[in-house]
């Protein structure tokens, strides 16, 4: 009897192959979805790095190319180029003493920038820090928490029949 009823719950064994099949079919669909995301990541990770290769590629070039125009306007602005452009213009130098200086109503010259005050040599009357934040929270709790109170406690409780 006992024997016969382990055979009456035990599965076909066509059954057995296809359970056997199907876990091995779920597992291969995981692995290949991790997979799958894996490349995605990797994926837009060398794409990632290579735009930032790319955009470090052309910070280089347009620093040699900034260096290359400050060096042109070194040169164009030497002493010797200038001197050279001054004497082919025909300009000659002007004496300050004998240059005619007009005066235009309602010009106003340029105000300086002030970027900060002056400094100041005041010394500070406040602390800067207040005594209640220079309390760490050990000092606190032993003050406030853990020390016996100096004054006892007493509450008035009036008890009525």
């Amino acid at each position: 009897m006992k024997n016969h009823l382990l055979q009456a719950y035990r599965q076909a064994p066509w059954r057995v192959q296809l359970q056997w099949i199907g876990l091995f079919l779920l597992g291969l669909v995981l692995i290949s979805f991790v997979a799958g995301v894996y490349l995605n990541i990797s994926g837009r990770a060398a794409a990632a790095g290579r735009q930032i290769q790319a955009m470090e590629n052309r910070i280089g070039v347009l620093k040699r190319e900034i260096n290359d125009l400050a060096t042109q306007l070194a040169s164009i602005t030497s002493a010797e180029q200038m001197h050279s452009r001054v004497k082919d213009t025909n300009l000659h130098q002007m004496d300050p003493n004998s240059a005619l200086y007009i005066k235009v109503p309602g010009y106003q010259t340029r105000s300086s920038v002030v970027l900060a005050p002056p400094p100041n040599a005041n010394m500070v009357e406040k602390p800067l820090l207040q005594p209640q934040y220079t309390t760490s929270l050990w000092d606190w709790f032993v003050d406030n928490i853990w020390a016996a109170p100096d004054k006892p406690i007493n509450i008035d409780i009036k008890v009525s029949p």
